[in-house]
């Protein structure tokens, strides 16, 4: 089997041990994950985790939150560089 589809293959185990319920629901998983790219700064995963979000009931409002926390961790995250100069 070429390489890239072993990577395929690795990947899609993955995000099928990842997004199952467990201690996390998930559209709380999904949610999770489009803050988690808004950090990463992949909007085709962003889109991705938001069209699956809705699909399990997320709202507008619930996916702007996600978005919004992201925003504020990457804020609070370059406070330090003020101590710099």
């Amino acid at each position: 089997m070429r390489k890239h589809l072993l990577l395929q293959k690795a990947f899609s185990e993955l995000r099928n041990s990842v997004y199952k319920d467990g201690a996390l629901d998930l559209r709380t998983k999904e949610l999770i994950s489009i803050a988690a790219s808004v950090l990463m700064r992949c909007e085709r995963c962003t889109q991705i985790h938001a069209q699956r979000a809705k699909k399990l009931g997320a709202t507008d409002e619930m996916i702007a939150e996600a978005v919004n926390c992201a925003m504020f961790v990457a804020a609070g995250s370059q406070l330090s560089w003020s101590d710099v100069i």
